[in-house]
């Protein structure tokens, strides 16, 4: 013979988990005048067999004052199953189950040890004439076990315990579905609850859900008040809204929210079917304005429970009114009423309305489908012995049927059965079982009632992240969730930030910090910042990858179409000095001055003004080598011309001195000879640079943010400041020399104008230096094209704007006789 705490049970149908395709809602009445609230007694129902049929007393015992409403529940579960069992023809034909009765209201009460003192219920143990009971079963779940596991041990009484395996993982999926990570746990210091702590944080860690507090509620006939209000401090003091309550009837857990709730402790609950009660007080245990979730095992309702109550016990269960009073009442609630778009806003009638649409009916609890499915278990186990032993058995009508207990265990512990409902009970806890869970949600409904809807269901076969669906209809109608403040340890990091973990905490606790430079997160809560491609960069808020623009000194933009305008403005300028210096070559201000260097200073500037050109639009590699080189070359003949007719100036008026022989100089045309010297040797550079490492086109991603910039790769650079080095040593010479000899007398002498424009020359590309080195961008090349247009630009009207305004305007000083009698004059003196 053996002991039977509970049944593991295990429904398996077929549904679209995409919505709640069996949509429940329960209603009751709060009894104020039912002190005993939804307390359980502690039942011992010990069952044997007799043949024949047998018909059960159901007055046996005084239901109305022995037992508490609850448990007439539990008696009613087994008396339900014994008759059905008893009336089919096709489990234990001829044979009849007996069932004995024994309640106590309190466990701590003497009479539960005295029951199984009692040599008249120990099972295994009996004498002569008397019945033998096969099997005992309990009732509520743990507390019993806790208080006569003793005696089990002692006559060697197998037990088979309930467990809740995949619950952890039930509530973490809820926390994780409504994006909570910082939650408090209460649970008993018992096996129970210290294995399913246990097995909570492991969940917790695999869904990052972090604990605040973890409360331990001791175990025994009293609590310390000092200890209670120790606990609800540590709640109070939290900042965790969520709060997970696992424990069983009747336990201390029980005490504890009757305390807390007597100083205003509200959280938003988390719990199992076992703690969805009413206390004595008339109101809910787990109480909270937002609600309570409530987890309880799928389990479909037993048709025929409230027709058989109303039958055996018409007194108490006469009406839907007095059904509801006892325990939940159920009606299906496919759609929510249409005039309110929240419950809380219904009105009395239309909530009404809205309940009694459908027939109601008596709901059976998590208990009561347990010891139902017990009693089919047992039944359908001795079936299976009688299959075996159909040749042995006695058939002696009336007497006791004898079995061996031990022998019926073996075959109930690996037992599956389909019971009344259609739902698949499987006894066999070794196998890997599917669980699922409704999801319940209970609130207040205009204070004397109490609603309880399905919202959700969890499946423990569906892969991870779909293993729980939550009605968002059921949800936006029923609760203020979205009304709360979430249950987090920080607020979430919006996208553009990163979390960065908190020293000494945990994992749910972090402060936001930006994302870096050019990167980016596009999701809340990112533990590491994204960084972009090198052809894209972050925006302003650091949550997206902007495609970078690309960008050059185009002739399209306005400054390219300035700059360009202004080159070829002076270009044609320059074209036209050149043109009257040609038409008026034979006068006295163009011959003064070495005609044939004047021409070619016109042109290598006429060539500078065009090759600023080549720096606007989109450069190729060609353009790039152009770009350079032309810049260096047509600069260095502009400089070297220049210092070629500084010298020719000085050598003209050293020669005029008696006693000088330095004519020869002159006359031989040596100073001509340094334009081409100095330009051969920019050539020799420029071939170097270009034989090691010449320019090429160049994207740059990182000088400008969100701009690519095309532009034109140095290549070698020292190379590149060999030959700007080399220009501007000649261009140093030139301003040099010219300063030399700019007292020298000035009829038509433009030593002085060679001075000046050398002076603008070097200060221009002085100045160049660090303005291009602080800019970026398109703006850098533009600095560049504005230096060679204003550093030629120089040299167009200081040197030739005074002659230009002579040869023009006033054309009587353009005479050779007065240059000559100035000339005398000034060497006179």
């Amino acid at each position: 013979m053996f002991f039977l705490n509970s049944v593991f049970w295990l429904l398996k149908i077929s549904f679209n988990f995409g919505h709640l395709s069996d949509p429940r809602c329960f209603w009751r009445i709060k009894d104020t005048e039912n002190k005993l609230g939804d307390k359980e007694t502690y039942c011992f129902f010990t069952i044997s067999t007799k043949h024949g049929y047998v018909k059960n007393d159901y007055f046996r015992w005084n239901l109305d004052k022995k037992v508490t409403p609850k448990t007439r529940h539990l008696i009613f579960s087994v008396y339900l199953a014994l008759e059905e069992i008893n009336k089919n023809c096709h489990i234990l034909p001829n044979i009849s189950l007996v069932v004995n009765i024994e309640c106590v209201l309190d466990k701590h009460d003497e009479k539960t040890d005295f029951l199984f003192k009692s040599e008249d219920l120990i099972p295994n143990y009996y004498c002569k004439n008397e019945r033998r009971y096969l099997i005992v079963l309990t009732a509520p779940l743990w507390a019993v076990s806790s208080s006569i596991g003793p005696y089990l041990f002692m006559s060697r009484i197998p037990e088979i315990s309930r467990k809740d395996t995949f619950l952890p993982l039930a509530m973490v999926s809820l926390v994780v579905h409504f994006r909570w990570n910082w939650i408090g746990v209460i649970v008993t210091n018992d096996d129970h609850g210290i294995q399913f702590l246990s097995e909570f944080r492991g969940e917790m860690q695999n869904k990052i859900v972090c604990l605040s507090f973890a409360i331990i509620i001791k175990t025994g006939k009293f609590l310390a008040v000092t200890e209670l209000h120790m606990n609800y401090k540590q709640i109070l003091m939290s900042s965790a809204k969520v709060v997970i309550v696992y424990g069983y009837r009747d336990s201390p857990i029980i005490y504890a929210f009757i305390v807390w709730k007597s100083q205003d402790l509200f959280r938003i609950w988390v719990s199992v079917s076992q703690l969805d009660m009413i206390t004595f007080l008339g109101d809910f245990l787990l109480y909270a304005s937002t609600g309570t979730f409530i987890f309880s095992h799928q389990k479909p309702e037993i048709s025929g429970f409230e027709q058989f109550i109303q039958r055996i016990h018409p007194s108490n269960y006469s009406s839907e009114f007095s059904l509801a009073k006892q325990w939940w009442t159920y009606f299906r609630c496919s759609l929510p009423p249409s005039n309110c778009k929240k419950l809380k806003n219904c009105s009395t009638k239309t909530v009404f309305k809205w309940l009694f649409m459908t027939p109601l009916g008596l709901a059976m609890s998590d208990t009561c489908y347990n010891i139902y499915n017990a009693m089919y278990a047992v039944a359908h186990s001795l079936h299976g012995m009688l299959l075996q032993q159909v040749d042995t058995w006695s058939k002696n009508a009336g007497k006791e049927l004898e079995f061996d207990s031990w022998k019926m265990f073996s075959i109930l512990k690996t037992l599956k059965f389909v019971n009344p409902a259609g739902d698949l009970v499987n006894m066999n806890q070794n196998l890997k079982q599917d669980v699922e869970f409704d999801v319940f949600y209970i609130m207040d409904f205009q204070k004397d009632y109490g609603l309880k809807m399905k919202i959700g269901r969890f499946s423990e076969h569906l892969p991870s992240g779909q293993q729980i669906y939550m009605s968002k209809e059921m949800i936006e109608w029923a609760t203020d969730i979205d009304q709360i403040l979430p249950s987090i340890c920080t607020m979430p990091c919006r996208p553009g930030l990163r979390k960065s973990p908190q020293e000494g905490k945990d994992i749910c606790c972090f402060d936001c910090k930006p994302c870096s430079e050019n990167e980016v997160s596009n999701m809340t809560n990112m533990d590491q910042c994204v960084k972009c491609p090198e052809d894209q960069y972050a925006n302003e808020d650091h949550t997206v990858c902007l495609q970078k623009v690309v960008t050059i000194l185009d002739y399209r933009d306005p400054l390219g179409k300035a700059l360009a305008g202004f080159a070829l403005c002076f270009s044609v300028l320059t074209s036209l000095v050149l043109v009257v210096f040609l038409k008026h070559r034979d006068t006295p201000i163009v011959k003064a001055n070495n005609q044939t260097l004047s021409f070619v200073l016109l042109i290598s500037l006429i060539f500078c003004f065009i090759c600023s050109l080549l720096y606007i639009g989109h450069p190729t590699m060609a353009i790039c080598i152009l770009q350079q080189t032309t810049f260096a070359i047509v600069f260095t003949v502009a400089t070297s011309t220049i210092l070629s007719k500084t010298v020719i100036v000085i050598l003209a008026f050293k020669i005029t001195v008696p006693g000088r022989r330095m004519r020869w100089l002159l006359e031989s045309g040596t100073p001509k000879y340094i334009i081409p010297i100095c330009t051969i040797i920019q050539l020799i550079l420029c071939g170097i640079w270009l034989g090691t490492s010449p320019p090429f086109v160049d994207a740059d991603l990182h000088m400008v943010h969100g701009h690519i910039l095309i532009v034109c790769n140095k290549g070698s650079v020292i190379a590149f400041y060999c030959v700007l080095g080399y220009m501007g040593s000649v261009a140093l010479a030139s301003f040099t020399v010219a300063f030399l000899a700019r007292n020298l007398p000035d009829t038509f002498n433009e030593a002085k104008l060679l001075t000046f424009s050398m002076l603008v020359f070097c200060s221009v590309w002085i100045t160049f230096i660090p303005v291009y080195h602080s800019t970026k961008g398109k703006t850098m090349v533009a600095v560049e094209v504005f230096c060679i247009l204003a550093s030629s630009a120089g040299l167009l009207l200081c040197i030739f704007a005074p002659k230009c305004y002579i040869i023009l305007l006033r054309p009587q000083k353009n005479y050779f006789y007065k240059f000559r009698k100035r000339r005398e004059l000034n060497l006179t003196t």
